[in-house]
């Protein structure tokens, strides 16, 4: 297997961030391939789907706003850690670079979380989340566009997870 120039997995200066790497694949996982970030969006759907399911003390709102807090989290550690990775000669937004996939995916699935505990709507709002990311309509593809830096990485991801959550949720009423 040949490493594609602008992925992390080609860039000599990983090895010096072992961490970091593990990090913004997610776990390896955007090394999979074709398409890193439909595996991406996979992988985050997995634990989603664990914690949904969960026999907990938890109301499904609550595991909501867990959802989402571990989504903020993500983002906020992911932004200084995309950026130490560019700074040493990373390439920006690399296609193996997918803890923005995770940030993004685990807020779409947020309205998944708060009104039910079946698998299947997850799968709705993974397809929702990838079509939005791929598709990249409006201020997602702007700021695809003109944002640089682990936020400019983070920052379309997060945009799409939000609509793909708005959709689901406006679904529900139907």
């Amino acid at each position: 297997m040949t490493d594609a120039p602008g992925t992390v997995r080609a860039w000599p200066g990983r090895r010096g961030f072992p961490l970091s790497v593990a990090f913004a694949t997610g776990l390896y996982s955007g090394y999979l391939r074709p398409a890193p970030g439909t595996w991406g969006s996979a992988a985050a759907c997995l634990p989603a789907a664990l914690w949904l399911t969960a026999e907990t003390e938890l109301s499904s709102l609550e595991k909501a706003v867990a959802l989402g807090v571990a989504a903020l989290i993500i983002t906020l550690v992911s932004i200084p850690v995309l950026n130490r990775l560019e700074a040493a000669g990373g390439p920006h937004d690399a296609s193996d670079v997918v803890i923005d996939e995770f940030a993004g995916q685990w807020i779409a699935l947020m309205p998944v979380m708060a009104y039910t505990n079946t698998v299947w709507p997850v799968i709705a709002g993974f397809l929702l989340f990838r079509l939005l990311d791929i598709v990249k309509p409006g201020p997602i593809g702007w700021l695809d566009r003109h944002v640089g830096g682990g936020l400019g990485v983070m920052a379309d991801d997060v945009v799409a997870g939000i609509g793909a959550a708005l959709l689901l949720w406006a679904g529900s009423f139907l």
